[in-house]
């Protein structure tokens, strides 16, 4: 069965049977005060903003059945997966690693790293702990997505131009057709989130589509 759901730059097809939802990094790190996202001088506010719609995704594609992944942006306790050059980066007083408000900043296993209580995954979602950006980088998405035969990624989370664009821009490549969920995925600054969804959407969904949740989830029931 195709289905057509309303969207940018033309409606995109799927077949529900091989659609998925990735929800990307909805971290405490990234979100709260106190967190990673925080100590680099950013308002958390527009991230929380999404954890309404995000939840509202989160329970259609629940009530229909289909497979829901999580990711962390999260590094072993050794950060023997941290590049130094990803550590070392930028002037904030506190790195990937050290002890914050919210424990070990990104660090697996500290309360920095959990996904908020109100998007927490349920029994049986998978979470991919990732030490970079893309979700596929060093992970094992890629074998997961295919024991669940899925060709198909509705992706939400955050932020908009760096991890949500790594991994849509990775599922591209290969091979998953992406549709980016325009009203549940944020950035601390809106104008790389506009700008992210047209790069995503330009020469015809040259790396996806993009729709809001409405629209996504009226099409799919």
């Amino acid at each position: 069965m195709t289905l057509r759901i309303p969207a940018a730059p033309y409606p995109f097809a799927t077949d529900p049977a091989t659609l998925g939802l990735l929800v990307i990094d909805m971290q405490r790190d990234f979100l709260e005060p106190g967190g990673f996202g925080a100590s680099l001088g950013n308002d958390t506010r527009p991230l929380r903003a999404i954890v309404p719609t995000v939840r509202y995704l989160l329970a259609g594609f629940r009530a229909l059945g289909r497979p829901v992944i999580h990711t962390r942006e999260c590094h072993r306790a050794d950060l023997s997966d941290c590049p130094p050059a990803k550590r070392e980066r930028g002037r904030s007083r506190l790195r990937i690693g050290d002890r914050g408000p919210l424990g070990r900043i990104l660090v697996a296993g500290e309360p920095g790293s959990a996904i908020v209580p109100e998007l927490a995954p349920r029994p049986g979602e998978p979470v991919i702990d990732k030490p970079g950006k893309g979700a596929f980088c060093r992970t094992g998405l890629d074998n997961l997505l295919r024991d669940l035969r899925l060709r198909q990624l509705v992706l939400a989370g955050v932020t908009t131009e760096v991890c949500v664009q790594s991994t849509m821009r990775e599922a591209n490549d290969r091979g998953y057709a992406c549709l980016l969920a325009t009203d549940a995925t944020a950035s601390y600054f809106p104008e790389f989130r506009a700008a992210t969804l047209a790069m995503v959407t330009a020469q015809d969904a040259i790396i996806g589509w993009t729709a809001p949740t409405a629209a996504i989830l009226g099409a799919l029931r």
